[in-house]
């Protein structure tokens, strides 16, 4: 694979030192180019909105004069803006400042998502907000009502809203803050990662190396922007090599998967990634009809990433659309997370993904061994950092072919938790290893992911993945939601009855917790009412739980289905278990139908062990019917 040169053409100020600098030269050679395309998608015929480099500038200028007069220089400054080449603009206004960016998601009228908000705004200590002008009413609105009226809003998609010709360059260091990432919450509260410009430089030339970029590539994709994905892979990467980067908005995606690969079509995409279900969702959604028309030739680099990657994913996405000219290589998954910038490890995308068919019992025990019952997809070698793999809660590393937690250490790791010490000490204070909370696996020098330490379901001495189980559970019937289930377990007291969550589970067993207490596994599961065949919700319950005990013997006796929607998840995709384990002790689900044991069900006060209703109950829309990493909290 060739590796791309990521110096412009005619650089105008020596190595770059902050990505402010980087912005500023592809500014300064390419000014001409387009930098950013967004393609609407509002029924209504709009064309393509452009936005070239000497446009970018210029509209950075003008906000970053503004951001300068009202104080924000240095301080952080949160970014709340609809899909669209504003974000951009508003983003590079805030590093032309020396402000401190914040994205979030645009608030809606979500509790949840109005909940997240705020507390990104109280934890941030943002001194303003950006947004459009058809937004910022709402939001000065929104900012009175949770007693914040003193922020200060900006339309940033306004021609008068600061002199461009009055601006000066910041004076920046490597070492200062680029933006805040806000971590997505999926086992705990979000919390606001500092990343500097040194760790954005240092990510973005592991990337470009991993991928092969290139000056005038071409990258596209529909993942939120507020998303460290969406952000680094798809936007600022393509500024930081000099590309054009062709954008959708997620409901865009979600309503009609078949626009993401037109998109690759229509505009010689080259590289453009995504989670897991994306891929499903293409391939559950994607006519024979539209596939004829689809045009993938150009797609040489297709990450796989923000969740667990499945191997019969990727061999059926590359079958089923080979007509369309995808190369069997294109797949590259990887593993990354907020706190490394972005990227940890990938495959190569000149190669076919590593598929390994492993023995589902020796992984329940720790155990990477050749055997059956289990596929795992290898999430390829470290990129610019090392990986070692470590015995939880010790220090002690651990031999290839071992499980244990995932720690990371190099240039990328960024600089902790924004005001959070305890938080920073916890996770990035092993001597410069970032303990990462996820489990994996190393062989051979290439990273197999196989969960999250939190979640992992300890029973009878066997650790047990979530995801394993609900996979199994939701291929049990064609009304239960792929990707859109929660499994976790529940702790019994035998003699006393009582029942608790189990926030932290050892990985290694669960022998010295003595023979009073039993765990219980819980599966929340959606359902499309629409497709249960003759509304026998009895019959959709007991097919996941016979598929359960079979694939893993171990007992189900707890299903709740429950309606569409209800599964939380973070903003790119991953079940929040931790949160649906807590919404189910506390009794705030409404299910449809649910079968629970006597130990849990005394828990929550039934006195039934099934409630149902009727099929005739309204169901989710089509546009609903798959994980929405640009709405879900």
């Amino acid at each position: 694979m060739t590796t791309a040169s990521i110096t412009p053409r005619t650089p105008v100020r020596g190595t770059p030192r902050t990505f402010t600098d980087v912005v500023r030269e592809r500014t300064d050679a390419l000014a001409e180019r387009d930098a950013f395309v967004f393609l609407p998608d509002d029924g209504q015929g709009s064309v393509p909105e452009h936005l070239t480099y000497a446009g970018l500038d210029r509209r950075a200028r003008g906000t970053a004069s503004w951001l300068r007069e009202h104080g924000a220089v240095g301080r952080p400054v949160l970014l709340l803006h609809p899909p669209g080449t504003a974000f951009v603009a508003a983003f590079v206004g805030c590093l032309y400042a020396g402000s401190v960016a914040v994205p979030a998601p645009l608030p809606t009228d979500q509790g949840q998502q109005l909940a997240r908000v705020a507390g990104i705004l109280r934890d941030s200590g943002a001194s303003a907000v950006l947004s459009t002008g058809a937004y910022v009413p709402l939001l000065e609105a929104w900012l009175e009502s949770v007693a914040l009226p003193r922020v200060r809003c900006l339309a940033t998609d306004r021609e008068d809203i600061g002199d461009p010709a009055s601006w000066r360059a910041p004076d920046t260091s490597p070492d200062d803050l680029a933006f805040l990432q806000y971590t997505s919450g999926s086992t705990s509260e979000p919390k606001g990662v500092m990343v500097t410009h040194a760790n954005l430089l240092a990510n973005e030339a592991a990337i470009g190396r991993w991928a092969g970029t290139h000056e005038g590539m071409v990258v596209g994709g529909w993942l939120p922007h507020y998303h460290d994905l969406g952000l680094i892979g798809h936007l600022l990467h393509s500024l930081y090599v000099g590309g054009l980067s062709v954008q959708m908005s997620p409901l865009s995606f979600l309503k009609r998967p078949r626009r993401w690969l037109e998109m690759i079509g229509d505009y010689r995409v080259e590289g453009s990634g995504a989670p897991d279900f994306a891929y499903d969702l293409c391939l559950r959604r994607v006519t024979d009809e539209q596939l004829a028309r689809l045009d993938l030739s150009s797609w040489r680099c297709a990450p796989n990433g923000a969740e667990p990657v499945r191997a019969d994913t990727l061999r059926a996405f590359v079958e089923r659309f080979a007509p369309a000219g995808l190369r069997r290589e294109v797949f590259a998954p990887c593993y990354g997370l907020a706190e490394t910038t972005l990227l940890v490890t990938g495959a190569d995308p000149a190669t076919e993904p590593t598929i390994r068919t492993v023995d589902a019992a020796a992984l329940e025990q720790g155990v990477l061994a050749v055997g059956e019952g289990r596929t795992l997809a290898g999430s390829g070698s470290a990129r610019d950092c090392e990986v070692r793999i470590v015995a939880p809660g010790t220090d002690a590393p651990l031999a290839d072919g071992l499980v244990g937690e995932i720690w990371v250490r190099g240039p990328s790791v960024t600089a902790g938790y924004f005001g959070n010490e305890a938080a920073t000490a916890d996770c990035f204070g092993a001597d410069g290893w970032l303990r990462t909370g996820d489990l994996g696996v190393l062989d051979a020098g290439e990273l197999f992911v196989t969960g999250r330490l939190k979640e992992v379901i300890v029973l009878a001495g066997r650790n047990l993945y979530p995801h394993d189980i609900e996979r199994a559970a939701q291929s049990a019937d064609p009304s239960l939601t792929r990707g859109a289930g929660a499994a976790f377990a529940v702790r019994s007291d035998r003699a006393a009855g009582a029942t608790t969550s189990t926030e932290h589970n050892d990985s290694t067993a669960s022998g010295g917790r003595g023979g009073s207490e039993r765990e219980h596994l819980v599966l929340v599961q959606e359902v499309r009412l629409a497709a249960v065949r003759d509304g026998d919700l009895r019959a959709v319950a007991t097919a996941a739980q016979s598929v359960i005990g079979r694939e893993f013997a171990v007992p189900a006796g707890n299903v709740v289905l429950v309606k569409p929607g209800t599964v939380r998840r973070t903003t790119s995709g991953k079940v929040r278990r931790t949160t649906m384990r807590d919404l189910f002790l506390d009794g705030s689900l409404t299910p449809l139908y649910e079968v629970l044991e006597p130990a849990v069900r005394d828990l929550l006060g039934d006195s039934t062990d099934t409630t149902a209703l009727s099929a005739d109950a309204p169901d989710a829309t089509d546009a609903t019917d798959a994980t929405d990493p640009g709405v879900s909290s």
